[in-house]
């Protein structure tokens, strides 16, 4: 994909760039595969604001996309590449041979025209899904479940993509997006590809309306507020945040800070960490 640039005619536009949508070839979504979606503003059950920075943006819809493939055995042609506005990859919508339609995650390379099928003898290529167990060592996948039957929770972001480095017992070795190293069952399902929108990730917004389409509201900083605000605020003039770590406006630790229970129950899949 490419990246399109602006002549500076505003500041805003100086360093704005937006994706060329080089892949996108409708932008007609399926309407059978759309659903509502209620904004919360970040909201709870009682109104309490739970998250912050969240509110307003533009109206959308949601598009249900097939994370499971679970449709065996059934080919399908790829009718279209569209945008999602959901998630920051495309995606694909399917016309399979027996007249559904569904949404995927559109891979890196999956045209307009090309067939694809989820079975357990499928061919290793693009957009094929298949059980780990019969994908090939060295393999670039995505949309990896976790757990059997839970549908792909794993590299499905613009992208992404992990790789099938080993297969011993019951279980795969997988090189995760990030690094880490981890166990998955093999009997767990993965499209073969990386995901696609490659240039996503250099896109830069340019301005802060753009933020606020997107439905993110703005962040102040703790420095600049008073001590009953946020641990970094008072002072007098411009000051430094006065202690060793940064941290949230709770007291704790903002940056580096370990989210993960050190007794999760999936500690024991994890062969090798990133940190």
């Amino acid at each position: 994909m490419a990246i399109k640039k602006y002549k500076p005619t505003s500041p805003a536009r100086r360093f704005m760039t937006v994706s060329a949508y080089d892949e996108i070839t409708s932008t007609t979504p399926e309407r059978s595969l759309l659903v509502s979606k209620n904004h919360t503003g970040g909201r709870n059950a009682q109104g309490r604001i739970t998250v912050r920075h969240i509110g307003g943006g533009n109206r959308n819809k949601y598009r249900i996309v097939d994370f499971k493939r679970n449709k065996d055995n059934v080919p399908a042609t790829v009718k279209a590449i569209q945008y999602d506005p959901n998630r920051s990859a495309n995606i694909a919508l399917l016309y399979y041979a027996d007249g559904e339609k569904r949404y995927i995650i559109a891979p890196l390379g999956l045209t307009v025209g090309d067939k694809v099928v989820s079975a357990d003898a499928a061919d290793i290529k693009v957009g094929n899904a298949m059980q780990l167990a019969n994908i090939p060592v060295g393999t670039m996948i995505h949309n990896i479940e976790l757990q059997p039957g839970r549908g792909g929770k794993v590299a499905r972001s613009a992208g992404n993509s992990a790789q099938l480095m080993a297969k011993e017992g019951k279980y795969a070795t997988l090189r995760m997006p990030s690094g880490e190293m981890r166990y998955v069952p093999l009997a767990c399902r993965a499209t073969i590809g990386q995901v696609g929108n490659l240039d996503h990730e250099i896109v830069r917004v340019g301005k802060a309306g753009k933020t606020r389409h997107m439905g993110v509201r703005p962040t102040v900083r703790g420095v600049v507020m008073n001590p009953c605000d946020h641990p970094h605020g008072g002072g007098e003039g411009k000051s430094p945040i006065g202690m060793p770590t940064p941290v949230t406006p709770w007291g704790k630790p903002a940056l580096g800070y370990k989210t993960r229970k050190k007794k999760n129950i999936t500690n024991k899949f994890i062969i090798k960490r990133v940190n």
